[in-house]
């Protein structure tokens, strides 16, 4: 099974918040790949640095994150995948479907139309704007 986390998932898995211990549970109970995008491999590691920015978090604790990712990519927990060719007009069609009702942001819609277009079985997030827009296509959350 393949599994799409979107960045409220990672952050929470990587740097320790309110949704942490959740994050590690979910990850320690499922054998399913997680797929990792771009898209997302960058609003990970940029909002890292924003925890820096934020004094949320040390440099050294980030430096630790930013290596503790690395070892998952290098050891397969994550499945690397390219952004679908037709990511964006997916993300337009979403976007004209559900943009007005709920009002979303764009990257959110970059991350459901990519999840659903790898085929991710399931779609990790914190974020519940992004539950609903995943649910409203379809995806299985949690």
């Amino acid at each position: 099974m393949r599994v799409y986390a979107d960045t409220s998932f990672l952050v929470s898995l990587y740097s320790p918040d309110i949704h942490s211990a959740s994050a590690a549970a979910i990850v320690a109970r499922s054998a399913a790949s997680v797929l990792l995008t771009p898209l997302g491999e960058l609003e990970l590691l940029n909002a890292l640095e924003l925890r820096i920015f934020r004094k949320e978090a040390s440099a050294g604790e980030v430096r630790q994150a930013r290596a503790c990712l690395q070892q998952h990519i290098a050891d397969g927990f994550f499945s690397l995948e390219a952004m679908p060719d037709t990511v964006y007009e997916r993300a337009r069609q979403i976007s004209r479907r559900r943009s007005a009702t709920l009002g979303l942001r764009t990257l959110d819609i970059l991350h459901v139309a990519s999840a659903i277009l790898l085929d991710g079985a399931r779609f990790l997030t914190f974020d519940q704007r992004q539950e609903r827009l995943a649910r409203a296509e379809g995806l299985r959350v949690g």
